[in-house]
């Protein structure tokens, strides 16, 4: 039997740390081995992310899987600060074992550097992969100033992305992204880059996760009340100043429906967790504010701290209904998706139509369970607002999932297992071209 191939994944996020960038890797690493590649995760000391750190979710990394950290040097952006660290480990670690490929994943996106440095000193292949753009809209229509606009920062850090990106994109040997736009745009931006392999991976799930939650369950304290008769919807994730634009139009809807049915409407409590993206108990709310232009503050709670993972999980699993909201960026693919169609829950979308969330979810199912609303550059979310009115009083009149209405089989070619499967394709094919 052949020995397995072995890959080396760069990853600056992973658990206990609890940003969004951490389930990359997370989800990935442990099913290559099945497809005859054999990971070793390389990352950051949990002594130096920032913020809280989620320990639970370490919990659920298997234990079998070889994670070797290393200690960022200096202050600010955590990819400037581990680079150094990232290199020196992963030099080490290439000139003493032997290594088939190297998997690459951003944000944070300066690591994606290493990749031409490392291939150009150990003649190891190299896939970059996109978590989200590298120049984006970041910068450019939004960023950290006053509103969400572009400000000195995000413009800086746009320009840097705009010169660096050509220089690790041209010498990539494949390229993956959570969504085929994604590649594609870079791909665009970089017209003399040539890899030997794309592919589209999706963040994905992983039914690990439900069985370990269901095992702490005990250990979790719930954020839904529960047996007062109201309809808990749930929103669970950062709220981007390019989704406000969603959200206005379903705070508006909201304010519809109590125009129409005021008894119906209040019945209704609107959730939001983590939609500051910030660890920090004093983080700015950015849902309780819309609400309050549309005069249904009274029945939206926020909590804008970040949650840990299983919390957050827990709280879709409690809710009566999950609302998806995504952004006006026709690529963007939240990975929130995929918990929520896993939790049983009625689930009310808002969508891009141009959005692999939009082809997803219309393939899982329909109403009571999936009750999808797209827009697009054309007809944006704001002329959506009489379909959402609609849809939430059906939700709130019967807020069953009938679960003989979703195909759970469409969640197959997404799971953690079949997108390891697809990457180590990948790995295959950069690995030929390199033997060429």
């Amino acid at each position: 039997m052949k020995p397995p191939r072995r890959v080396l994944v760069v990853s600056p996020h992973f658990p206990p740390d609890s940003s969004a960038g951490t389930h990359r890797a997370r989800l990935l690493a442990p099913h290559l081995g099945e497809h005859g590649w054999e990971p070793t995760v390389l990352t950051v000391d949990p002594r130096d992310y920032e913020g809280a750190l989620d320990p639970v979710l370490a919990e659920s990394v298997p234990a079998a899987l070889r994670v070797i950290r290393t200690r960022p040097f200096g202050v600010g952006d955590l990819g400037l600060r581990a680079f150094e660290g990232l290199w020196r480990e992963a030099s080490h670690l290439l000139t003493r074992e032997r290594f088939d490929a190297l998997f690459i994943t951003i944000y944070p996106a300066y690591p994606a550097l290493l990749g031409p440095l490392l291939k150009r000193r150990f003649g190891v292949p190299f896939v970059l992969d996109y978590q989200d753009p590298w120049v984006g809209e970041w910068g450019h229509s939004v960023g950290g100033g006053s509103n969400g606009r572009p400000d000195v920062r995000s413009r800086a850090s746009r320009f840097a992305g705009m010169r660096l990106e050509p220089f690790a994109l041209r010498a990539a040997d494949g390229v993956t992204a959570v969504s085929e736009a994604t590649y594609r745009q870079a791909l665009g931006r970089n017209n003399h880059a040539r890899p030997a392999a794309v592919a589209e991976l999706p963040i994905g799930w992983d039914d690990g996760d439900i069985a370990f939650l269901r095992a702490r369950r005990q250990r979790l304290s719930p954020l839904i009340p529960g047996g007062d008769g109201l309809i808990h919807i749930v929103y669970a994730g950062t709220l981007l100043p390019t989704g406000l634009e969603t959200l206005r139009a379903v705070c508006a809807a909201l304010g519809r429906l109590r125009e129409l049915d005021s008894a119906l409407a209040g019945r209704v409590r609107l959730h939001f967790f983590g939609t500051s993206n910030q660890r920090s108990a004093g983080a700015a709310s950015r849902a309780v504010p819309v609400a309050r232009e549309f005069g249904v503050d009274d029945l939206v709670t926020e909590q804008p701290a970040r949650l840990d993972y299983f919390d957050a999980l827990q709280t879709l699993v409690d809710a009566t209904a999950v609302l998806l909201m995504g952004s006006s960026e026709p690529h963007y693919t939240p990975s929130k998706v995929f918990p929520a169609m896993l939790c049983g829950r009625p689930l009310l979308a808002l969508y891009h139509a141009e959005s692999t969330a939009t082809d997803l979810l219309r393939r899982f199912g329909g109403p009571p369970a999936v009750r999808l609303i797209t827009y697009d550059g054309d007809r944006p979310a704001s002329t959506r607002v009489d379909e959402i009115a609609t849809h939430l009083r059906a939700l709130v009149r019967n807020p069953a999932c009938d679960e003989a209405s979703v195909d759970r089989h469409v969640l197959d070619a997404v799971s953690a297992r079949a997108l390891a499967g697809r990457l180590a394709g990948v790995f295959d094919r950069v690995s030929r071209a390199a033997d060429r």
